[in-house]
């Protein structure tokens, strides 16, 4: 059975009034990267063509968004040597104001990614006051004019007797990889789906350490429509945009945030849970749902609980937080209790769930003991086939049932 990690909190032994009063912060599965991200150096040009060839650099590689790996517990980072065939010599040797000038649409540019400085290694790259190993990663998915390129790099790979994850990663990797993982996956996601302008429709070109996407105001490529066609002497101007002028969303990766919620009664001994059709038999997890537009998290948990089980809430507390890369949402983890009356099932609202019941305290702490295991894996020893299963402990769902169960909801709560 596959062993949960979860990261540690950022300072997790700094004793401090808010620790005090609010206990020890919740890191949960796919957050606590150990890279600084250091967004300000994305457009520098300069320090990410040296980072890209530093000795202590390193690449993670995406075919088809599924990551290099030696086993379903272990990515497999990679070095400039490696890459080198297919990103070229020094991608980043000219401006960006000079990559937009020049943009071509007809050549495919490989998808590349800076994520971070792991500052743990001080024998990395130094750049001004900041030193660590550079991590990038690169979409090795063989497609237009770098398909031959990619093939064969993917070969490589699999020479070493390498391969590329498929599926959903949900708890198999060291909770540092796994961080990585995400944000790298989050980020080339976004890129594939957004090859073309929201605004005008032209293909658009990937800048800013690939967190952001500029529709060029030229193009080489001869044609004006959404493809780029015979590659011309001169570019060619393209139409206005409205991307081109001030700040623009269209622009920037996005993130979609997704309230879930541990409901308890209005007594304080029973917990809300649901299920889908879909999830093996027994198991049951918290509700949960998408933040729509000018909604506060506070009622969007209210409206979703309503909405798929009928129950009515009053309090709402936001406990923590998990960013989940598929393809890009920040689960937001709230914990809150129903009012009096309010507590009756309706799952005619919204047909989602197959089930919803409240279940007693007892009843959820021998699930979290016994009952918890990742997707496709049997239950621990000591389980009784019929009895509440409930989602592993890698998933925000298992922190926030733990939570309610250790007494969150009391007279002294304690996130």
């Amino acid at each position: 059975m596959t062993q949960f990690v979860l990261p540690e909190p950022a300072f997790p032994d700094l004793d401090s009034m808010l620790s005090r009063k609010f206990g020890k912060e919740v890191a949960n599965y796919f957050s606590g990267s150990p890279l600084n991200r250091v967004s300000f150096l994305r457009s520098d040009h300069a320090f990410l063509s040296t980072a890209l060839r530093h000795p202590s650099t390193c690449f993670l590689l995406f075919d088809s968004l599924n990551p290099l790996a030696k086993d379903p517990s272990n990515v497999e980072y990679v070095s400039y040597k490696d890459v080198a065939p297919l990103i070229g010599d020094d991608p980043y040797s000219k401006t960006e104001e000079q990559l937009i000038s020049e943009y071509n649409s007809t050549i495919t540019i490989p998808q590349l990614l800076f994520l971070g400085l792991d500052e743990r290694n001080k024998q990395g790259l130094t750049y001004n006051i900041y030193t660590g190993a550079p991590y990038f990663a690169l979409d090795v998915t063989p497609k237009g004019t770098i398909t031959a390129q990619a093939q064969s790099l993917i070969q490589t790979m699999q020479s070493r007797g390498l391969s590329f994850l498929e599926g959903r990663i949900q708890a198999f990797l060291p909770p540092q990889d796994a961080a990585i993982y995400a944000q790298g996956r989050a980020l080339m996601d976004w890129n594939a789906r957004n090859p073309f302008c929201g605004q005008c429709g032209q293909p658009t070109l990937s800048i800013n350490g690939g967190t952001k996407r500029t529709c060029p105001p030229k193009d080489i490529s001869s044609l004006e429509g959404a493809i780029g066609g015979n590659v011309g002497s001169t570019p060619t101007k393209r139409p206005d945009c409205a991307t081109r002028k001030g700040i623009s969303n269209l622009c920037f990766p996005r993130t979609d945030p997704t309230v879930i919620m541990a409901v308890v009664s209005s007594d304080g001994r029973r917990v809300l849970v649901g299920r889908q059709k879909r999830w093996p038999p027994f198991l049951y997890s918290t509700l949960a749902g998408f933040v729509e537009p000018a909604e506060s998290v506070e009622e969007a948990v209210r409206r979703e609980v309503w909405e798929e089980s009928g129950v009515k809430l009053g309090r709402v507390v936001i406990h923590s937080t998990q960013p989940w890369p598929y393809p890009a949402n920040l689960m937001i983890g709230a914990i809150a209790q129903s009012i009096p009356g309010g507590e009756g099932i309706v799952l005619e609202h919204d047909p989602e769930l197959e089930d919803a019941r409240w279940a007693e305290l007892d009843e959820v702490r021998e699930a979290l003991r016994v009952g918890t295991s990742a997707l496709g894996e049997s239950a621990r020893e000591g389980y009784k086939e019929g009895n509440l299963r409930l989602p592993a402990g890698t998933a925000i769902a298992n922190q926030l049932l733990a939570a309610v169960v250790a007494g969150f909801v009391g007279p002294s709560p304690k996130i």
